[in-house]
């Protein structure tokens, strides 16, 4: 690898494989300040801080989606097909920690937000479309997504069901609550997980200006929402549509349908749901260097950037320009 190079503010790292969707800043260890992401092919790579150095740490034999670290300095990672694992980067054995809720297998496991004493919260996005059918359920609204929790024992419960494809999740600095995005519906959702309103439901964000794809508790304190593509008035007449009508939209030829914009937007928002960062990157250096934002993560002022589509990873420092 040659290292990053400059789009505009962007600074884009090339990696071996398409689909780079999430981003993970290690927090400790000897790769302090490495990236992590996962690709379509299956693997696992680390980016080292400064983006020159990309290293395969391991393969699910799936597709990797969100990354989280677990206490014991294992990987979790989200695999759309697989369902939730522990990858250990040192030496690439993963094992898998749940493939099946109510003994039915998860369709589309995707994002995760790990608790101190090894609690993960996570999203199933769909039970009816897996990763390969997203646009089917996105457009035809099924509302089948999920956020499930599991315990450090191996129980799982679900926490909400019901959701416009459950994506991103972020939990408290306190622990008081977790977020979890619906980006069928451009909004977020939060549970009250402790104090007076425990077990109640509102929205951390709402009427978001895209869809909100993976989001993170950054190192500032802030949620951080990776936002896909910009709000569609045609894909939003289609939601409302019949439901014959949203089939017969979603079985077109791939190059009919809807498509995302290509756009590089990011948010922050602090636990009141007031925005505190907005990013919206309108150069068309940037647009075309990089586009569809599904990960984000701010790490010490750096904001890190993953994509569904890019065999790329990105980082920007809003304070730079």
């Amino acid at each position: 690898m040659t290292g990053p190079t400059r789009a505009g503010a962007l600074e884009v790292v090339q990696v071996p494989g398409s689909g780079a969707e999430d981003v993970l800043v290690a927090t400790g260890g000897p790769h302090e300040g490495a990236v992590y992401t996962g690709t379509e092919d299956g693997a696992v790579l680390r980016v080292s801080h400064d983006g020159r150095r990309v290293t395969r740490v391991g393969h699910t034999g799936g597709r990797p989606l969100g990354l989280e670290e677990l206490p014991d300095g294992r990987l979790l990672v989200c695999d759309a097909h697989r369902g939730l694992l522990a990858l250990d980067p040192g030496s690439g054995a993963v094992e898998t920690l749940v493939t099946a809720v109510d003994g039915v297998p998860m369709r589309f496991c995707n994002n995760a937000a790990v608790a101190a004493d090894g609690t993960v919260f996570f999203s199933d996005s769909s039970t009816r479309h897996g990763i390969a059918e997203w646009k089917q359920d996105f457009v035809r609204v099924t509302r089948t997504g999920r956020l499930l929790r599991r315990d450090p024992d191996g129980t799982v419960t679900v926490l909400l069901d019901g959701l416009a494809f459950a994506n991103g999740v972020a939990l408290a600095t306190d622990g008081s609550w977790v977020a979890v995005a619906e980006t069928a519906a451009r909004t977020v959702v939060r549970l009250w997980l402790a104090g007076p309103r425990a077990g109640e439901r509102d929205l951390l964000a709402t009427d978001l200006p895209g869809y909100p794809d993976n989001i993170a508790r950054g190192s500032d304190g802030l949620v951080w929402l990776a936002l896909a593509s910009p709000r569609d008035p045609v894909v939003e007449g289609l939601q409302r549509a019949p439901r014959w009508v949203r089939r017969a939209a979603t079985s077109l030829p791939e190059a009919a349908q809807p498509a995302p914009k290509r756009v590089v937007h990011v948010r922050a928002v602090d636990g009141d749901g007031r925005v505190v960062h907005d990013i919206d990157l309108v150069g068309p250096d940037e647009r075309r260097a990089f586009h569809m934002v599904t990960g984000v993560r701010e790490h010490e002022g750096t904001v890190w950037l993953g994509s569904l589509h890019e065999a790329a990873v990105a980082r920007l420092r809003p304070d730079r320009g």
